[in-house]
């Protein structure tokens, strides 16, 4: 089974088993052709996460970029972790 396939029938899974998807789109820039698919994904009940480092965490490294990107995948899995600092409001 290629690999489109596969991620399409794991996405209707997770539709039909109303289980949270998760998209993290990471290519830029989106075509319209993408932001049609992204927006459709999102009317059916994903989590669209685009993978774009939020730069009031003061991200330094590479590491500290994938850190926060993987970090809001588990926030939104509703799962624990330590991989960056949030947000308070202030400095």
């Amino acid at each position: 089974m290629a690999r489109v396939e596969l991620y399409a029938r794991s996405a209707d899974v997770c539709f039909k088993e109303r289980r949270k998807l998760i998209i993290v789109p990471r290519e830029t820039p989106l075509s319209t052709t993408h932001l049609k698919n992204l927006f459709e994904l999102s009317e059916k009940g994903a989590v669209v996460l685009p993978a774009m480092p939020a730069y009031y965490s003061k991200l330094k490294t590479i590491e500290d970029m994938i850190n926060f990107i993987s970090g809001k995948v588990l926030d939104n899995l509703g799962l624990e972790h330590d991989l960056y600092t949030r947000w308070s409001g202030g400095e």
